[in-house]
């Protein structure tokens, strides 16, 4: 039984990581690449393994950089099935959709000045039909109900708080007379997050560890300074009449600030405010959100449930938008009001357009919520960049760039060192940090080996790990 680390390893996109039991393997993950977009796509499109040689891959959750690759397995061969929880099936056959879409319209793109440069055309990573061949593929499965995954692989889903649907994976792995358990974080959440449930411990019995390390040498503001944190900057730009431009990630994090801004609202601190968000697959994800009340917290579900039945994800002054037309009417409108649009690191969507009109006026403000990927737009925006390339073609940065992390969905160093110390320091025969940069996965891997975890490892791509 062994391990082999074939996406984010030492870096944070691209979640792949391949299980090979009785002589089959398995992936955890199949995310996307995301960054430099030549060296994104050269990862994207080939894969170091035969996919047809996968039996199964089992998903933490339904993130791009974690589900995204999922039509390109297909597209290469790959007919085994794809188990997740209900909530990310859901999500899948939205956001999958949304990713085929952007991957054919960004070969257009590609495409015209090729075509220009007298260059050969190139093909998308996967298409609208490699998605329909896939999502039959995907198996809905139940918090905390252990399933077969293949002979020799059993898993249970339990809630990682991250996003709706997220889970951490609880293995059993069984070969010959040998039997061991190994845990896979997935993306692990924040206690006390608005609208979910705060993570699930899966319990102590784990000989090996899979871990994210995301922010695992910083610590977040804490979550019960979001509503704060957020108006701060919003009266500053209302002040000057400036628009606040907000890139979201369409799941999770655009439902949060909605249901932030909802709590603002109604408490009277920004109802003459206009918010819009622009996206939609933002819209078609709050649908998803609305049928999924089993992965909500216990405040979001009394909300529902109350007579008013004040709706989380709406109030007067919001308005979701679909149409293009009307996401270009936002350009020539004057602020002060509030745009939150997809992607959330800037790299495509309509918040590229909002950001090509609105970085270079010094009323605006710019809010970056989520972690930022190395070479994203997003990234350079929190780097203080003076002058940025969008389309091709350079923006002077005058808007002011405000970061807020006590937005984040990835828990800080103490949060993945309180959960992680919950497992048994005696059993545990090596963590493996994953999903971070390296200088974040370093940092956490002292501080558990301060903790008594004595073999922390970091894994590079193409690393494997023998097991039982």
């Amino acid at each position: 039984m062994h391990l082999q680390f074939q996406g984010a390893a030492r870096s944070v996109t691209g979640s792949m990581h391949m299980l090979t039991v009785q002589g089959r393997t398995v992936l955890l993950d199949c995310g996307l690449v995301q960054g430099r977009r030549e060296e994104a796509r050269q990862r994207n499109s080939t894969f170091p393994f035969d996919p047809s040689s996968i039996a199964a891959v089992v998903l933490s959750h339904a993130h791009i950089d974690h589900s995204g690759n999922l039509p390109g397995l297909v597209r290469h061969g790959f007919r085994g099935p794809i188990y997740c929880t209900k909530a990310t099936k859901s999500l899948c056959d939205v956001m999958l959709k949304d990713s085929a879409f952007i991957q054919e319209r960004d070969v257009e793109f590609i495409n015209k000045k090729h075509q220009r440069k007298g260059l050969g055309p190139v093909t998308p990573l996967y298409t609208r039909t490699d998605v329909e061949a896939t999502l039959p593929l995907l198996r809905g499965m139940e918090y905390g109900q252990t399933f077969d995954v293949i002979d020799g692989i059993h898993c249970r889903y339990e809630d990682a708080g991250h996003m709706l649907g997220s889970a951490s994976l609880a293995l059993t792995l069984k070969e010959g007379s040998h039997t061991c358990h190994l845990v896979f974080t997935g993306d692990l959440g924040r206690p006390g997050l608005p609208i979910l449930r705060d993570p699930v411990f899966v319990g102590d019995e784990a000989d090996f560890l899979i871990s994210e390390s995301t922010y695992g040498g910083r610590l977040h503001a804490p979550v019960s300074a979001m509503e704060e944190q957020l108006l701060d900057p919003i009266r500053r730009a209302v002040q000057r009449r400036g628009k606040i431009i907000i890139p979201g990630f369409a799941v999770g994090r655009t439902q949060e600030l909605v249901y932030v801004l909802h709590r603002l609202s109604i408490e009277g601190k920004i109802d003459y405010l206009p918010v819009f968000v622009d996206s939609p697959l933002s819209v078609n994800v709050t649908e998803v959100f609305r049928k999924h009340p089993e992965c909500f917290d216990e405040e979001t579900r009394a909300i529902l449930a109350s007579p008013e039945n004040n709706d989380p994800f709406g109030f007067e002054r919001l308005t979701y938008i679909r149409d293009v037309e009307h996401s270009k009417q936002l350009n020539d409108r004057p602020g002060p009001f509030i745009v939150i649009a997809a992607s959330g690191m800037a790299d495509n969507g309509r918040i590229v357009h909002h950001l090509a009109n609105g970085v270079g006026d010094a009323r605006n403000m710019v809010v970056i919520v989520g972690y930022q990927a190395e070479n994203t737009l997003g990234k350079k925006l929190v780097d203080k960049q003076p002058i940025v390339n969008i389309f091709g073609e350079p923006h002077e940065v005058k808007a002011e760039v405000v970061v807020l992390n006590s937005f984040s969905g990835h828990a800080d160093r103490n949060e993945l060192l309180s959960y992680v110390g919950k497992f048994n320091r005696k059993r545990m025969k090596r963590v493996f940090l994953v999903h971070g940069d390296p200088a974040q996965a370093e940092q956490l891997s002292g501080g558990l080996q301060a903790a008594g975890f004595s073999a922390v490892g970091i894994p590079d791509r193409g690393d494997e790990a023998m097991l039982c």
